[in-house]
């Protein structure tokens, strides 16, 4: 099994493809929070990791404030790097917690998000339950609500596949960042579908490696 610390080595190269990957991110949630003038709004991302994304992002907002985040994550050393990346920042609206993403009921709470972070989930999964988690998500979803995902397009490429399945779901897509140097890609699509009230109980995706 991947040692998920480890995984996030990488960051410390500003030029991996990793953190190149990061910055692409963190620029869409700048530009979201930019768009969404309330005053209270709620984040949610899935498979957080240590947090990178989000916290990178609210560190440098005056407006930090007016988020809450919940991140979920289920390695013990990303939680407890998180937590004190999160205390550290004084980002009191924000809270890691250890659970199993891949469970809907670890959502109950936390839901529905205006923002939901995806990075690092489809390329651990089966494309049948990336596919069962795409078609959840308005059961995560806010009205209105925007979900940045990642994933490779090491061959097979599946991100053609996992647009589409956004589409169906009641998604437009607002971009789609694919460099061509690198593996790496990045969506953001909006939901203009119906949130569905959240069932807390079955499963959305178990992690392969």
């Amino acid at each position: 099994m991947t040692n998920w610390q480890a995984w996030h080595e990488p960051y410390q190269d500003a030029d991996s493809p990793l953190s190149r990957r990061l910055a692409v991110v963190r620029r869409h949630i700048v530009t979201w929070l930019d768009e969404r003038p309330e005053p209270t709004l709620t984040v949610l991302s899935v498979c957080a990791g240590q947090g990178h994304d989000l916290l990178g992002v609210l560190v440098t907002r005056p407006d930090a404030r007016r988020v809450r985040a919940t991140l979920l994550e289920s390695d013990p050393h990303n939680v407890e790097a998180a937590e004190a990346a999160v205390e550290s920042a004084g980002l009191q609206h924000m809270s890691v917690v250890r659970v199993d993403a891949g469970d809907l009921a670890s959502y109950v709470g936390s839901v529905p998000a205006d923002l939901v972070l995806m990075a690092g989930v489809f390329g651990n999964i089966s494309d049948a339950d990336a596919h069962r988690t795409i078609r959840a998500l308005p059961r995560l979803c806010a009205a209105g609500a925007t979900v940045v995902w990642t994933r490779s397009r090491r061959a097979p490429d599946r991100t053609p596949t996992i647009r589409r399945w956004f589409e169906a779901t009641g998604f437009v897509e607002r971009a789609f960042d694919a460099p061509d140097d690198a593996l790496f890609s990045v969506g953001v699509s909006r939901f203009e579908g119906v949130p569905e009230p959240l069932t807390a109980h079955g499963r959305l995706f178990t992690f392969l490696r």
